[in-house]
């Protein structure tokens, strides 16, 4: 196994079960003691797991607020954003689609547009697809449910997401840093994230215009794994600098 593939799992596990022993990760990934601990320290210092004494606990930062408040936040430009972004899309497309309140408006506009498949680990999103006007089908992934924002991260969701092979990926993230790299929060939305980028054609990223040039912990992807954003104002100057030069085309609702 090469050392992303297990740095990758190594993050899924210690976020998956609050903590990680070196033996028990030796074991599962089939590498020494000596080998993990090494992968700990570099993880540590990316600020991806916090190591202990013996093994890995997930890294405590400061988050997002929490979702019922974000549903809130920036309302009105994350219904322009949800509606602009639906227009992009028509039968026969396929899609990956992640959880966020920005996605959740995404979909309630998406609901009426008939012929689509969207795959998503979000509750709210597969609901407004499948109860829509439109009848398009609507997937949800399973894996282990966060109750808050009513979506599925962890592995299990991972490796499903792994399965398709889809048309598009539509995101939402924490901050587009000023280096235009695409950030967030929460560790294993960040991973479910990346995962459906994976599995994707091209991506969108959906994001009001307070995300620009703010920092989270946990990249998502470099600017030249995005396809375009849609948004509801220019972002700064050097911001949308960086994003043209790595060719992501940017949508004003």
């Amino acid at each position: 196994m090469k050392a992303k593939q297990r740095h990758d799992r190594i993050v899924a596990m210690v976020a998956e079960q609050g903590r990680a022993s070196v033996d028990v990760l030796a074991e599962l990934l089939g590498a020494s003691r000596e080998t993990i601990r090494r992968d700990l320290t570099v993880l540590s210092d990316r600020a991806l797991i916090r190591k202990v004494h013996g093994g890995a606990v997930p890294w405590k930062a400061p988050g997002e607020d929490p979702f019922a408040a974000r549903m809130e936040k920036n309302r009105a430009a994350k219904l322009r954003i949800g509606r602009a972004a639906a227009g992009l899309f028509a039968a026969g497309d396929s899609l990956l689609v992640d959880t966020g309140s920005t996605t959740i408006y995404f979909a309630e506009a998406l609901a009426e547009i008939s012929g689509l498949t969207v795959i998503t680990n979000a509750r709210k999103v597969a609901d407004a697809v499948a109860g829509g006007s439109g009848g398009s089908e609507a997937y949800l992934l399973g894996g282990r449910y966060l109750r808050e924002a009513e979506q599925v991260v962890g592995p299990m969701a991972v490796e499903q997401i792994q399965r398709f092979s889809a048309d598009h990926a539509v995101l939402t993230v924490g901050a587009i840093n000023a280096a235009a790299r695409f950030m967030d929060y929460n560790a294993e939305e960040a991973y479910v994230a990346r995962a459906m980028i994976e599995s994707a054609r091209l991506t969108t990223v959906l994001v009001d215009s307070s995300k620009f040039e703010r920092s989270a912990l946990f990249e998502v992807a470099e600017a030249g794994r995005v396809d375009r954003i849609v948004t509801d104002a220019p972002p700064p100057a050097a911001l949308a600098s960086a994003l043209a030069e790595a060719s992501v085309e940017i949508i004003i609702a």
